[in-house]
């Protein structure tokens, strides 16, 4: 690699500095020893059902030989998947990828017009919906590519009473299932059936051909379809086993992970529903995280050993009543990625679990993991870790030079987990990964002397104040310490003296806040030119699917 690499000196005892690339090929061949290794082990479970790595191996067979033998798609071919996470979710994905096909997430919240833009830019000849979302799929699907749509109920895999029961209170009592049409449809159950008719030819699968093509960017402009390879995937997962493996926390076989964020959105996909594949782990599926009381009684009726979620996701259930009175005492890991980790949020995590709260960094672009802290970390360090193996990071000006330790610049990243680029957005491509083969992340950072790296914010989030860069993260993370505050976002608005000025916009915890309490816990803690000028009061702030604040919405919003 081209350049000396400082984090390695401070990597985990028994990381090595490289992974084994060339270990699988393809997804489905890791699946495939996993599915060897512990074919009697849970390997998925939703609403008390439980499939084994033998169920689900078999099941996902029969969905490949459908979509092969009756649908007669051939390799390379798009599926798109919408649904939340369900036992079904992990069936088509491995069954897709068995195929030598490309899975599309497709989010299930979509609004029909986000939904028509991504099947015709995908391309998809199929797709598998829930029930819940099958009315906005009628509005738009004889306007897209796709020839056959399969259709499922959240409960359709639990077998009978208890699906038969799930899908009754999910039309009938929470009336979560509009009436919908779709001509020609079939159900999932059915094409499982059709597809035990069928045998699986033998497949040539490239590492280089498109496992996912995850789309991106709909929070900047138009959704882009990012073309992660098997190798791109199959990397990611070596990278972050072998970061797990390292510290002998977690054993193959035994571990139980939390998975509330939706598998349909790339770092519960790898981090949850691959890795820990790999490690021959339980997928514990969250359907609807955000039931928060519904979430904290799952939790207390499991011995779940690990949880991935977003700032979001930790303080929504720090906030539940209950939540503080389930038994931690099996869960050895807690990964925070998506978005910044408050400390806040996170010196709170400990206290409650007894758990450091890890932070992760990557994107969609990176399958998702660039960087990612030591798991044996003592306490929150508000850093996003070290570049994890075989993987270069650097800071660069905007005139593409690499930048001295501490410097401020833009962060980029190189290594096997790289997307291909975007699908048949080649000019989109080239404005990210530059001639030498570095994807630009958008993201401002800086790396101190022992190679850990910190985001200061993203490239456009940034508030210029007379001059001034100011970073929301840092309002937000001064002003969530505020005992009165549940939620906050900063953003910038403009300004006629100073060009901007900082806005926060506040979700209350204690009823009896007000704009001057904040405004003073600032002039105490913040220097003068990042003080918020406008302090506004909202019962909820704007987020996408996995709770992502959009500080977008808030700043082009008219003031309140």
């Amino acid at each position: 690699m081209s350049q000396a690499r400082p984090w390695l000196q401070s990597y985990p005892a028994g990381v090595p500095a490289e992974i084994n690339v060339d270990e699988f090929r393809t997804i489905a061949d890791v699946f495939a020893t996993s599915v060897a290794k512990f074919r009697d082990r849970p390997a998925y479970s939703s609403f008390g059902k439980t499939l084994s790595y033998g169920q689900a191996d078999e099941l996902a067979t029969q969905f490949a030989a459908y979509l092969l033998g009756e649908l007669k798609l051939k390799k390379g071919d798009r599926v798109a998947l919408m649904m939340p996470n369900c036992l079904q979710y992990p069936v088509a994905t491995f069954g897709i990828l068995r195929a030598g096909l490309t899975v599309v997430n497709v989010n299930p919240l979509y609004t029909a017009r986000e939904l028509k833009h991504q099947l015709v830019d995908a391309g998809a000849s199929v797709l598998v919906a829930i029930d819940n979302f099958g009315n906005t799929v009628q509005q738009v699907i004889a306007d897209t590519p796709v020839k056959q749509v399969i259709t499922t109920g959240l409960g359709d895999m639990l077998g009978f009473p208890k699906g038969a029961l799930v899908n009754f209170v999910v039309k009938y009592v929470k009336k979560l299932v509009p009436e919908y049409r779709i001509p020609g449809a079939i159900r999932f159950r059915e094409a499982l059936a059709l597809g035990r008719k069928h045998s699986l030819p033998a497949l040539e699968i490239e590492s280089d051909d498109i496992a996912f093509l995850q789309y991106t960017g709909g929070t900047t402009g138009v959704a882009k379809g990012a073309m992660l390879t098997h190798r791109n995937l199959v990397a990611n997962m070596q990278q972050a086993h072998q970061w797990i493996a390292a510290t002998g926390k977690l054993e193959e076989g035994n571990e139980v992970v939390i998975t509330a964020l939706p598998l349909y959105h790339i770092f519960a996909l790898t981090a949850n529903g691959l890795v820990f594949m790999k490690l021959g782990g339980c997928n514990h599926l969250i359907s609807n995280p955000r039931d928060m009381p519904g979430f904290v009684k799952e939790l207390k009726g499991s011995r779940f050993t690990a949880i991935t979620g977003v700032n979001t996701l930790f303080n929504g259930l720090l906030n539940t009543p209950g939540f503080d009175q389930i038994d931690f005492s099996a869960l050895k890991m807690t990964l925070g990625g998506g978005m910044a980790v408050q400390r806040s949020v996170a010196e709170r995590w400990k206290k409650v679990t007894g758990i450091t709260l890890v932070e992760a960094y990557g994107l969609t672009e990176t399958s998702p993991a660039a960087c990612i802290n030591p798991l044996d970390l003592k306490e929150y360090n508000g850093a996003i870790g070290l570049p994890i193996p075989s993987t270069d990071a650097c800071i660069k000006d905007d005139a593409g030079n690499q930048l001295a330790v501490g410097e401020v610049g833009e962060l980029c990243i190189k290594g096997p987990q790289v997307m291909k680029g975007y699908w048949q957005r080649p000019e989109e491509t080239a404005k990210v990964m530059d001639a030498e083969g570095w994807l630009h992340t958008g993201d401002i950072a800086r790396m101190d002397e022992q190679g850990f790296f910190y985001i200061v914010d993203r490239k456009k989030d940034m508030i210029l104040v007379s001059g001034f860069n100011v970073y929301p993260n840092e309002i937000e993370d001064v002003i969530a310490a505020m005992p009165g505050v549940l939620e906050v976002a900063a953003v910038g608005v403009p300004d006629e003296r100073s060009g901007e000025v900082v806005k926060v916009v506040i979700v209350k915890k204690d009823p009896d806040l007000t704009a001057d309490d904040v405004k003073a816990y600032a002039r105490a803690n913040l220097t003068g030119y990042k003080h918020p000028r406008i302090v506004e009061f909202r019962k909820e702030l704007p987020k996408t699917n996995v709770g992502k604040i959009l500080r977008r919405e808030l700043r082009d919003a008219p003031a309140a």
